[in-house]
């Protein structure tokens, strides 16, 4: 569909139901709907479990998967071997917190406010690996990007950790910025970026990333269960997978001398993965990934913010409302939060005119996607007003 798609063949072709008036569908940031190809997908793919002798591992499966990989890769200008396909953005996080060399008594930087999958697989790995977690204090409820740089002065910091875009307030941050100052001072880089693949861009060289996860069930357009963990090249040989099965590495690939105990992981990020994976969803993530792609992903990135920028700028003007979500479209992605003077009243208005949308931490929050159009937000906030 390439530049300026056209958003009324998108959803004819791939969501349909956004044809049928039961909903406005204003939730991206919670679960992205599937579009139709990548539900044929899994259709396919179910069938061919019908008949598993047609599903070679080494013929079907695993190419497919490889090309799932690259997908990821091409989202953020990685290579494909730095990728390892994962079940979620936790099991990312979680790699990190127990997989980098870190030694007792050093400090993983978190902000008060981040999302509770980096701040439980910090603390966890704290208690395991005698580690500290150091909270950095937010302002008026933003992630404070000043504080953060003076806190990488911290003695024995050797760990930022944080979301590209708050689930909350949808602020986002300046990763280059702070990538940078982690460079300079030898500090890991871990970046959850499930709130912004999708809306935004990401390139990992540029930001200085060490670890990048994602789960691809929100803006990603993609089954429950499925998600990427991006891993810097240079810190593959360094970092033992946390959790190992029984396909680890070249000696799991011959089938029939399994019992050749071998443990030599992949070189690769594939090291990290633990099989049997999800093919079905994963390969129904390649599809989805396939259209954001066709669409364009700068293509996409600019409807999502004129969608949100629709938003903002009318909040702007209700004095009855509160934008939470910075104003600055810098600052921001697909979020947009807001607070009415009467949440409960707000919320109950939405759900009658059909539009879906999340409460977060007091605020109403609105993810428009590919697929919403500007009437539809008219609609919205027509019924807010």
């Amino acid at each position: 569909m390439g530049e300026g798609y056209d958003v009324a063949r998108l959803r004819r072709q791939e969501f349909p139901w956004t044809l049928e008036g039961e909903a406005i569908y204003l939730n991206a940031a919670g679960t992205g709907p599937l579009p139709a190809r990548s539900v044929r997908t899994l259709n396919e793919w179910a069938l061919l479990r019908t008949r598993p002798w047609r599903l070679n591992d080494h013929e079907t499966v695993f190419p497919a998967l490889a090309h799932v990989r690259a997908l990821c890769a091409r989202l953020l200008g990685a290579q494909a071997l730095e990728i390892a396909l994962v079940p979620n953005t936790s099991w990312g996080l979680n790699l990190a917190a127990r997989a980098l060399p870190l030694a007792p008594g050093d400090v993983a930087l978190v902000s008060d406010r981040e999302f509770p999958s980096a701040v439980y697989a910090w603390q966890a790995a704290a208690q395991a690996r005698g580690l500290e977690l150091k909270f950095v204090p937010t302002q008026a409820g933003m992630l404070d990007e000043s504080a953060l740089l003076a806190a990488l002065d911290t003695p024995r910091v050797r760990v930022l950790t944080l979301s590209w875009v708050s689930f909350a307030t949808g602020c986002r941050v300046d990763l280059q910025r702070l990538g940078r100052a982690c460079r300079e001072r030898g500090i890991f880089f871990v970046i959850d970026a499930m709130q912004g693949l999708g809306p935004e861009t990401l390139d990992v060289e540029a930001c200085g990333a060490d670890i990048v996860a994602c789960g691809g069930h929100k803006w990603l357009l993609s089954p429950w269960g499925t998600g990427f963990v991006y891993v810097r090249q240079a810190l593959l040989s360094r970092l033992p997978p946390p959790a190992v099965s029984w396909f680890l590495g070249p000696g799991s690939e011959d089938y029939a001398h399994l019992l050749d105990y071998d443990l030599r992981y992949y070189a690769d990020a594939r090291r990290f993965e633990v099989p049997t994976l999800p093919a079905q969803d994963l390969v129904a993530m390649g599809s989805s990934l396939e259209l954001l792609f066709e669409l364009g992903v700068e293509a996409v990135q600019q409807h999502v913010r004129n969608l949100a920028n629709q938003i903002v700028h009318w909040v702007e003007r209700r004095p009855d409302m509160r934008l939470v979500t910075p104003a600055d479209p810098s600052r921001r992605a697909g979020i947009v939060t807001f607070v009415p003077r009467d949440t409960a009243t707000a919320t109950g208005k939405l759900r009658d005119a059909g539009v879906i949308h999340s409460l977060r931490e007091g605020g109403i929050r609105l993810a428009p996607h590919c697929y919403n159009t500007p009437e539809e937000i008219d609609t919205a906030l027509a019924a807010l007003a």
